[in-house]
């Protein structure tokens, strides 16, 4: 069975009644699955233009302040096929501003041997909604990022409308500075649509300032489905 399938049937074991019923811990925990014609990331592909899928797992305590979770998606980098991440944060409401701090550790399965495997990164996110109307500030920061990269910062502007209860868009701009590899900026526009409570579609145009060969950094419209539980 090819890592791909190993991956969606790990999700959809995660995510069946049975074993949300054993984790009992206080609090809640949802899950989410799904996948798309590319893996972007800060609107670069981790799959190189192909297709993914990922799971997690998410629990929040029952006053939504403190979480934590885990998930696995397939990627193509440095050798490896499959990523997982395991993370933890705070969501404070501060002045009317919807805040999330997040600290997450990713490393990549089966990499190639001497590469640097895994990564931490700091997620700083500050999102005001006014009616339809969404804006958020995200800001992320990694000491030591995976293969050669060393430190690297994130930091990006999204604005957001809600047509209805179902459709919604969104567009953002970002800025990537990173040691021992290139700085860029990049960008993404698209919809949102809400099949039912449980499952949404979402098509998107990502794009780079990058002048490198190659899909990773090139400019595709990428088509996704999310499912949640």
């Amino acid at each position: 069975m090819s890592k791909i399938a190993l991956l969606a049937l790990a999700a959809t074991a995660l995510a069946s009644p049975a074993v949300a019923q054993s984790l009992s811990v206080p609090g809640s925990w949802s899950f989410a699955a799904g996948a798309a014609t590319d893996n972007r990331s800060k609107n670069a592909s981790k799959t190189q233009g192909d297709p993914f899928v990922y799971g997690l797992a998410e629990w929040e305590s029952a006053d939504g302040y403190f979480y934590g979770g885990t998930g696995a998606e397939t990627i193509d980098s440095n050798g490896s096929s499959v990523e997982h991440d395991l993370n933890a944060g705070i969501r404070p409401t501060l002045f009317g501003f919807d805040v999330d701090l997040n600290v997450a550790h990713k490393w990549q399965i089966d990499a190639d041997p001497d590469t640097d495997d895994d990564a931490f990164e700091f997620t700083a996110d500050v999102t005001r909604s006014i009616g339809p109307a969404e804006a958020r500030l995200q800001l992320q920061h990694s000491p030591n990022g995976t293969g050669s990269t060393e430190a690297w910062t994130w930091v990006e502007v999204q604005a957001g409308w809600d047509f209805t209860d179902k459709l919604s868009a969104t567009a953002a701009v970002g800025r990537r500075e990173q040691d021992n590899n290139i700085d860029y900026t990049g960008w993404n526009a698209g919809m949102t649509y809400a099949v039912t409570d449980s499952v949404d579609l979402d098509l998107r145009w990502f794009d780079t300032d990058a002048d490198e060969p190659g899909p990773q950094y090139e400019g595709a419209l990428v088509a996704g489905v999310n499912v949640y539980f």
